[in-house]
């Protein structure tokens, strides 16, 4: 008999929930825009990079669910496998995400949120694929290291969350978008540390640089958003996609 530690038994219980709620968030926060489009009478799909865009990120939906349930279940040589399938992704979903912003920040869309303006915005989305770049390419490189690798993977559905969550027909998350857009990001960036912390009794520090960069980010982009040099920048990024 496997007897778990309380740390191990709440890892699997806050993974798990992380992979449900990331699945379901995505799923009604995009229903309307792209899932259920017709069945709701939403807007039409822009282009068929957006369409790649959707099809790409539903599939890093699934393995994120799929790789959480195979290490639930004991199935590291599988999970192992299917991860090669997810850097081959990884470079799909970076590559069509930084097509989609830019073409949004050229031709406008309808998802960029009130208060806000193209090209500028572009940031937000770009720094996205940034982010997950840096946090993927990290959880690829200590893969032999579980909580490290664990940690990092979470880190991109902290990435990846605002977009959907700013979408979802809520009153709440709708009159307090800074709450929503990086303080539930942030929060289970910190929740996913501190657990790490509880198993291992000591600080991850690649983890903790992590989480900072990625909390730090939210507020960094939207205070760089205005200035000069990214209005000229965006502009000028704009330009390279026809």
């Amino acid at each position: 008999m496997v007897f778990q530690t309380p740390a191990k038994d709440f890892d699997r219980l806050f993974y798990g929930t992380i992979a449900a709620v990331f699945g379901l968030a995505v799923f009604i926060g995009f229903s309307r825009t792209y899932y259920l489009q017709r069945l709701l009478a939403g807007p039409p799909i822009p282009s068929i990079t957006v369409h790649l865009h959707g099809i790409v990120m539903t599939a890093w939906v699934l393995l994120f669910l799929t790789q959480v349930t195979l290490i639930s279940a004991r199935r590291v040589r599988l999970h192992q496998q299917l991860g090669y399938a997810g850097i081959g992704l990884a470079v799909l979903i970076v590559g069509i995400g930084v097509r989609t912003a830019l073409a949004a920040a050229r031709y406008g869309t309808a998802s960029t949120p009130e208060g806000f303006s193209q090209p500028t915005f572009s940031i937000v989305p770009l720094g996205d694929m940034v982010l997950f770049t840096l946090l993927f390419g990290g959880a690829v490189y200590y893969r032999k290291n579980p909580g490290r690798h664990k940690g990092l993977m979470l880190l991109t559905v902290a990435t990846f969350l605002p977009p959907a969550l700013g979408r979802t027909p809520s009153e709440s998350v709708h009159q307090n978008p800074i709450l929503f857009g990086a303080g539930v990001p942030a929060g289970i960036a910190l929740v996913g540390l501190a657990l790490n912390w509880w198993k291992r009794r000591r600080m991850d520090w690649v983890l903790a640089v992590a989480t900072v960069i990625l909390i730090a980010s939210f507020p960094l982009r939207i205070a760089f958003m205005t200035t000069p040099i990214w209005v000229s920048t965006s502009a000028w990024l704009a330009t390279l996609v026809s």
